[in-house]
């Protein structure tokens, strides 16, 4: 019953964090202990268990190398193999640390520096379906399978979609996990959920003590189920009744005053989503600052402006890599990549000052 009153609303509720259950026949009938990765159960104990993954993307792939050690068996339950980059993730040493506390611009000289590198590496490449870097990125991807020795396994695990068409999955040693004698990959289709695992199309019941559902989100969210109403009588609800829409992923037209951070069609896919989140802070507080000073009272992008610049979004997301013939997440109703489809330095060249010409200013 808590009521608040502000004068701007900055939404920072994220992207993945409604997940998604599949309506798989028989789901509530299972006996042993059941949940959502993004909901992981501490409490339920992997040690000398029958685990089962539901799912091939980035949580099921990090879960299988962090628990295969623990588990008695481990079922990755696969329906589209995912093309896996390796990336070491090293803690860093007491050494290192020190070092930050003792030079603090340090930290921000290593943040430029490996933002740089994953502008010019990644962020650039899968805007542009025929650029040099995406075939390199492909080709580390390939080297990496390589490492499944077993040309059968290594079958089964070979995407039939272009390396990062569907989100890139990052992972320290995947391969190396599934490849373990505890470890079986699974591909027929999932037929039912049954008390004692999960019943596959084949027939054969696999029986486990864990399931995991690592079933990915529902990714057209973002504020909902929380509705927002403008002064005019604008819904959210509404304006996102066909598919989410926002100009620059940031603010809606009748809903004034209202900011988002990593809002809909934003770069969800290919930048840091920190950095996105921070650029988008310092562009929104732009626009505070003219209610600040006086200068108005409401600020909310024009209709025109707004519809502009989806209309640009969706003819460039057509050259990008996430258009060319998987079926991902990433797409919406229409078939079409839910994500900033330009450069990076394009996305901080738009944040770095708001264009006022796209902005109704009023009170």
């Amino acid at each position: 019953g808590r009521a608040d009153e502000a004068d701007v609303v900055i939404a920072a509720t994220g992207v993945l964090h409604h997940p998604f259950v599949p309506g798989l026949e028989g789901l509530d009938d299972f006996a042993g202990d059941l949940f959502h990765t993004a909901r992981w159960n501490e409490d339920v104990p992997l040690a000398g268990r029958r685990i089962g993954i539901l799912g091939t993307g980035s949580s099921a792939v990090q879960a299988v190398g962090a628990i295969i050690d623990e588990a008695e068996a481990l079922t990755l339950f696969q329906r589209t193999a995912q093309w896996v980059l390796p990336q070491v993730n090293p803690s860093y040493t007491e050494e290192e640390k020190a070092a930050f506390r003792a030079d603090p611009e340090s930290q921000m000289r290593l943040h430029d520096e490996v933002s740089e590198l994953f502008a010019e590496g990644f962020a650039n490449a899968v805007v542009d379906a025929d650029s040099p870097a995406l075939a390199q990125i492909a080709q580390m991807c390939r080297e990496n399978l390589e490492t499944v020795a077993d040309p059968v396994l290594r079958s089964r695990l070979t995407p039939d979609h272009r390396a990062a068409c569907k989100r890139i999955i990052l992972a320290e040693d995947f391969y190396g996990a599934i490849q373990r004698p505890n470890a079986r990959l699974v591909t027929e289709g999932v037929d039912r959920i049954v008390p004692e695992g999960i019943r596959t199309v084949d027939g054969e019941v696999h029986e486990l003590d864990v399931l995991a559902l690592a079933t990915g989100f529902r990714v057209d969210r973002f504020l909902r189920p929380m509705e927002v109403v403008g002064p005019t009588g604008v819904r959210l609800s509404e304006a996102w009744a066909e598919r989410p829409t926002a100009y620059l992923s940031l603010t809606v037209p009748g809903l004034p005053n209202l900011f988002m951070l990593n809002g809909p069609n934003g770069p969800v896919g290919n930048f840091s989503l920190i950095e996105v989140a921070e650029l988008q802070m310092e562009y929104s507080l732009q626009l505070v600052d003219r209610i600040a000073v006086g200068d108005c009272l409401l600020v909310e992008p024009s209709v025109e402006a707004t519809d502009a610049h989806e209309a640009a979004r969706v003819e460039a997301a057509g050259k990008t890599v996430w258009a060319t013939g998987c079926n991902s997440w990433y797409l919406d109703d229409r078939g079409v990549p839910m994500a900033w489809p330009w450069p990076f330095r394009e996305f901080q060249r738009r944040m770095a000052t708001p264009d006022l010409d796209a902005y109704i200013l009023s009170g």
